[in-house]
């Protein structure tokens, strides 16, 4: 029997290769391992922190607004005519305050102590139901529930002491939210003047929407979120108030411009009637009023509508009629309509004449009853024979001004009209100016526009241009920009700016000044404004006809702007009436008149020495 053979193998040593790659090996998965150890460590020790605060963070957390406060708006003796109140709403949070109850072996749930106590709290302090209340935290996964709105400080006052206080402070899912309502207290008073804010912080016409971004402040945040012992804790970013506005208006004067337009519109109406107070010596507006007033507590009512719209009519009025109604009756005429001044220009014709030497003062005009003008006759009001200088603006004669502007031509004529403003902004610190308003140039003007536009026709202004140059005609030839704020407030009440006057330029020399006043003040005495003379004070100023476009239509614009006192002029006061309703509408002695009262008012109202006083202080002396 054969044996079988059995083949070994042949026992492999490990070789030095061999032991090189192994050892590779083995020091690479032990820097592996000792890698992920290391990043554990770094994670679970160094980062410890940083990933616990991502893992809180994915939890939830609330911000709030925290509302700033509206910058007020003061009449220039600090007055308040804008303000502001705050109004509180409760917030109750249901998925905070009852969403952690717990259930009993029955199955019903068991009120929190935190529950209990919320519930109590606003059943003592703020007399709520415990039905009003339960149907609050009904939405049990609602974060923010509104409970009761529009709080004032009084009836909050109990329930946020108790929230600051020990108990109230570990109190979860219960908070006050903070809203601020801008007040009127004057109402219709000023309205245009001042404006109003639409949407919380857009301020819309007059001053709230000229300083707009001054009024308004930056809002803050309450930001609510579990800190690292999971516990609810809470920072603040606080909000900045806004800027206050010292206005120029006085509230006085301006109760008294009111005064004596509702009065005027009561007896006579009209389709618009305007007035402007003003400063001569630094462009100040003291006052500002138009007819059509809204109130600015609620100006979007049709209340307002109502006034000056037939219940009919209001009823067919399209949603586009009535926005454009309500534009009409927000529209700040004394800055933003445009009309032919008529009369009341031609005190700048004379000073043009004496500006530029052409008259000297001493000169005679013969009025014929009109001049005839590329084959056109152009009329005078009456047939005022040989007149002196000075009567050509007392008995305010056309013939006169258009023999004054043809010797002058038309290139002079059109470069003191802008020397004055007319044709440009005055850059007043409101909104909707007009600006240019169909001056012509020089070229362009032909011999009938430079004959009519000597006595107020053929070209536009603004009240507020009209009033500025007018002011510069009295006061020795200064010309300041009108403005309507004095000062700026910070948060706290301190003064950040004050906003001086502001000299834009010598319109006439003080001899020219003084000439004009003269010949304004015979006005009164003895001219078209007689009416205007009372005996306490001495005024002067100029009468103003305007017949409106188409011509033939018998429609007018009457005014008239005086000053007083005549020697050294405290205020002037600018009227306009559109197409007076009762009457006619060329009676010019109703904007006399109602200047004539504002002034009187006015003037008693500031305590200026009246002519009596001034008599005894000479006999004194």
């Amino acid at each position: 029997m054969k044996k079988r053979r059995v083949r070994v193998k042949p026992y492999r040593r490990l070789t030095g290769t061999m032991s090189v790659r192994l050892l590779g090996i083995l020091g690479v998965l032990l820097i592996f391992l000792l890698v992920i150890m290391g990043k554990l460590t770094y994670l679970g020790i160094i980062k410890k922190d940083t990933y616990k605060k991502q893992v809180l963070a994915q939890q939830r957390y609330s911000n709030t607004v925290i509302p700033y406060k509206r910058g007020s708006i003061l009449d220039t003796n600090g007055n308040v005519m804008a303000t502001n109140k705050k109004f509180y709403t409760v917030i109750l949070e249901p998925k905070n305050i009852i969403g952690t109850r717990s259930k009993d072996e029955n199955g019903n749930e068991i009120k929190t102590d935190n529950e209990i106590k919320i519930t109590a709290a606003l059943k003592k302090y703020l007399d709520i139901s415990d039905t009003e209340i339960q149907d609050a935290l009904s939405n049990k996964d609602s974060y923010y529930e509104e409970l009761v709105t529009g709080l004032t400080e009084e009836q909050i006052s109990d329930l946020k002491k108790y929230l600051k206080g020990e108990e109230g402070k570990s109190l979860v899912g219960i908070w006050l939210d903070e809203s601020y309502q801008r007040i009127y207290p004057n109402h219709t008073l000023a309205c245009h003047a001042i404006g109003f804010v639409s949407d919380g912080d857009i301020g819309v016409g007059g001053l709230e929407q000229y300083y707009n971004s001054i009024l308004k402040g930056t809002e803050g945040r309450r930001y609510t979120y579990l800190n690292e012992e999971l516990e609810y804790d809470s920072s603040i970013e606080e909000p900045v108030d806004g800027k206050t506005l010292v206005s120029t208006l006085d509230i006085n004067i301006q109760r008294i411009t009111e005064k004596y337009l509702r009065k005027f519109q009561k007896n006579y109406g009209s389709k618009n009637a305007s007035v402007l107070v003003m400063n001569p010596n630094n462009g100040e507006v003291l006052g500002m009023a138009n007819s059509k007033t809204y109130d600015l507590m609620d100006p979007m009512s049709e209340k307002n509508l109502k006034k000056y719209y037939k219940a009919s009519k209001l009823a067919k009025m399209t949603k586009q009629q009535k926005s454009d109604a309500y534009s009409s009756i927000w529209s700040n005429y004394t800055v933003s309509t445009t009309y032919e001044p008529g009369s009341t220009f031609k005190p700048f014709t004379v000073a043009t004449g004496l500006e530029t030497g052409l008259l000297k003062g001493n000169e005679y005009f013969t009025c014929d009853g009109g001049q005839t003008v590329d084959g056109t006759h152009i009329g005078c009001s009456h047939v005022h024979g040989t007149i002196p200088l000075s009567d050509t603006i007392a008995l305010s004669c056309n013939d006169s001004m258009m023999q004054m502007a043809a010797k002058m031509g038309s290139k002079t004529f059109v470069k003191y009209q802008k020397i004055f403003g007319f044709g440009s902004s005055t850059g007043i610190d409101l909104p909707g100016e007009a600006s240019a308003s169909n001056v012509l140039h020089g070229e362009d003007m032909a011999d009938m526009d430079l004959a009519t536009s000597s006595f107020g026709q053929s070209f536009q202004c603004t009240m507020i241009q009209l009033a500025s140059a007018f002011c510069s005609l009295v006061n020795g030839g200064y010309y300041y920009q009108p403005h309507m704020v004095k000062q700026i407030l910070d948060s706290e009440g301190n003064v950040e700016k004050n906003i001086e006057k502001t000299l834009v330029k010598k319109t006439v020399s003080q001899e020219t000044s003084e000439k004009l006043k003269s010949y304004m003040r015979d006005t009164v005495l003895k001219g078209t404004a007689k009416v205007a003379q009372i005996d306490e004070y001495n005024i002067g100023g100029k009468t103003g006809t305007a017949e409106k476009y188409p011509r033939g239509t018998d429609k007018r614009l009457v005014s008239f702007i005086g000053f007083a006192p005549d020697d050294n002029p405290e205020l002037v006061v600018y009227v306009t009436i559109d197409e007076i309703q009762k009457g006619s509408q060329s009676n010019t002695k109703l904007a006399v008149e109602m200047t004539r009262d504002i002034l009187k008012d006015s003037l008693k109202y500031m305590d200026v020495e009246t002519n009596n006083e001034k008599e005894t202080d000479q006999e004194k002396n």
